[in-house]
């Protein structure tokens, strides 16, 4: 009996290590859990695959944004060099005006002894002599003419000294006896047709204002200053407008790289 039961048993235990494995896909129980497996394998691929879309598109953004930046900034640097090279050009410029008037006019105005103005009396306005002259026919041609020389004598009405009379420092230069030496001409009727009519209006005009030597070392006076303080103020007025235009340029740029750089120091330690 106890040999027939032990038999049995191994029998069951052989038959059942024999049956072939079942996979159970059949099942509704076994078809759930692969299913889910499939459905959750699926969807952490699906979950990667929209990430890294996400970081592409960031990506993408961020490089536009990048590039956005260095075509700003590269548009910003040249706009400044631009505009220091404007400053710079209007200085340089203001520079050599202040030259070239310190040399002509400043230097004439600083040189002139008739700085005093007074009121002046005529006393006399005739034509004394005929000055010769020379004036241009063409190239390489020069031909003689002649000019009125008119003598003005005018008193000083606050010392009562008699001087002689010049229009202007250029005539005084050029023939000191004369109050106007006109351009020489070849009618000689049409020049003294000019001085006539300027004797004829001193005349009418019994109290002119002149400029005399404060020194009296002069012994004339003039009708008019060629240099004198407004002449000099207009000359110096516009180089000196571009010289303060280039520097208010230049300083607004650099005011404006400074604040641009202290922003972004700021954005950087925000973040």
């Amino acid at each position: 009996m106890k040999q027939d039961s032990y038999a049995r048993r191994d029998q069951g235990r052989v038959g059942w290590s024999q049956q072939p494995c079942v996979t159970p896909s059949v099942s509704g129980g076994g078809h759930r859990v692969s299913s889910g497996r499939m459905f959750l394998w699926t969807g952490s691929k699906g979950a990667q695959g929209s990430g890294g879309e996400r970081r592409t598109i960031y990506q993408k953004v961020r490089e536009y944004d990048v590039l956005d930046k260095r075509k700003t900034v590269t548009a910003l640097k040249a706009g400044e060099d631009r505009a220091i090279l404007l400053g710079l050009s209007m200085i340089l410029f203001s520079v050599m005006m202040y030259f070239v008037l310190g040399i002509t006019m400043v230097r004439s105005y600083s040189d002139s002894v008739w700085t005093e103005e007074s009121s002046c009396s005529v006393l006399n306005s005739t034509i004394v002599a005929e000055i010769n002259c020379t004036y241009s026919c063409g190239s390489e041609c020069w031909k003689s003419s002649k000019y009125p020389c008119l003598q003005v004598f005018v008193s000083l009405n606050t010392s009562g000294k008699v001087v002689r009379l010049s229009h202007n420092e250029e005539a005084q230069d050029t023939n000191p006896k004369c109050f106007y030496v006109p351009k020489c001409r070849k009618d000689y009727n049409a020049m003294h047709t000019v001085i006539m009519n300027i004797s004829e209006r001193l005349k009418t005009q019994q109290q002119v204002l002149c400029y005399t030597d404060p020194g009296e070392q002069q012994d004339s006076a003039l009708l008019t200053r060629i240099y004198g303080r407004v002449a000099v103020f207009h000359s110096l007025f516009w180089p000196t407008c571009t010289l303060i235009g280039g520097t208010i340029i230049i300083a607004m740029v650099k005011l404006t790289q400074y604040l641009s750089i202290m922003c972004e120091q700021v954005g950087r330690i925000k973040r």
